[in-house]
């Protein structure tokens, strides 16, 4: 994974025209000047979706006839194959009106002398700017609405890969499911590249996590479910921020030691999708954040957010349960207390 986006050092670049109201591709035939700012908004891109967690690792199947387009790719070709490759994107496109339209770009880049290919789909957005006219009458401000705005900067794109020229028949990618053939389906990967692979770290951890939470709300009361999913936060937790990730088995382990049949439950609803024996290394700190803070809310209304650095602490909090079976929360050593 890239450590900045600093380390990517834009070659060439091309965009085509994707846009199916249009009945047929617009392919350039001339390179993109590759300016200052330019270039940052096309490294920016490529960084946010290589240190993304929804990024999933793939190989082309035999069925591919982007592959062959790749393995044999070379500087002085770029234009020509380049067209190709988004021909085949328009063609399923034209084909499935819920695959929204879009700009191609086409983006050969090294990092450290090792060469890169990346096809971002800059899927269309629709805003507003303005317009103006001038006539011997004066200026004449109007508002209109533009259609085939492009992703900004900051913003992610949904479908887009990069491969490494060294080795083509690996592919990396993250995509969205449109209607193809009336079904949703990862068209980008399925229909387009035609490459297979494994889950991304975001998918996995969202698997694993859904299939504990589903097991614990079968077998514990209502009651005591907070105080079982705030366990299982601080768990997670721990290995996230001990391991840097965490190994499947021995998670389900430290959560369910003493319910074995929960734990034999939760291995069923893995093994479906080949987890059991994995381990999950998210690169993106946003993917566990969620997993650093617990936001609990009583019945009276009050609200509470509690890291859970500190929820094992005795010394800062503590959950008593008392006789009547409701439950008091004891907040100890506070120095100050800010509104905000």
């Amino acid at each position: 994974m890239l450590a900045s986006k600093e380390e990517i050092k834009i070659q060439q670049a091309v965009v085509h025209i994707l846009d199916s109201a249009l009945g047929m591709p617009v392919l350039s035939d001339t390179l993109l000047d590759c300016g200052s700012d330019f270039s940052d908004f096309l490294k920016s891109h490529i960084f946010k979706i290589d240190s993304s967690d929804e990024i999933k690792n793939c190989s082309f199947t035999e069925e591919s006839s982007v592959f062959p387009l790749v393995e044999e790719w070379n500087s002085e070709n770029f234009l020509e194959v380049s067209q190709k490759i988004a021909g085949e994107l328009y063609t399923l496109m034209n084909q499935n009106i819920d695959i929204p339209a879009a700009d191609l770009l086409v983006v050969e880049y090294q990092v450290e002398q090792h060469s890169y290919l990346a096809l971002l789909k800059m899927n269309y957005k629709t805003s507003y700017t303005h317009l103006t006219n001038s006539d011997p009458w004066g200026n004449n401000n109007d508002i209109i609405k533009q259609k085939a705005i492009l992703p900004g900067e900051t913003q992610k794109l949904t479908e887009a890969a990069l491969l490494d020229l060294m080795a083509p028949q690996y592919v990396r990618l993250v995509e969205k499911k449109y209607d193809v053939n009336g079904v949703k389906t990862n068209y980008f990967s399925q229909n387009f590249l035609k490459c297979k692979g494994s889950l991304s770290s975001k998918t996995k951890l969202a698997i694993v996590n859904k299939a504990v939470t589903e097991v614990q709300k079968k077998y514990f009361h209502d009651s005591e479910q907070f105080e079982v999913q705030m366990e299982t936060k601080s768990i997670l937790n721990q290995e996230f921020s001990e391991q840097g990730g965490l190994e499947v088995p021995v998670v389900i382990d430290k959560i369910f030691k003493e319910h074995p049949q929960m734990k034999e439950e939760v291995q069923e609803k893995l093994e479906k999708y080949n987890l059991t024996e994995d381990t999950i290394e998210p690169q993106n700190p946003l993917t566990t954040k969620k997993f650093t803070k617990q936001h609990l809310m009583t019945d009276t209304g009050i609200e509470l957010k509690i890291p859970m650095e500190e929820y094992n602490n005795k010394d800062k909090i503590e959950f008593i349960t008392n006789p009547d079976g409701t439950i008091s929360v004891l907040i100890k050593n506070i120095g100050s207390i800010e509104s905000k």
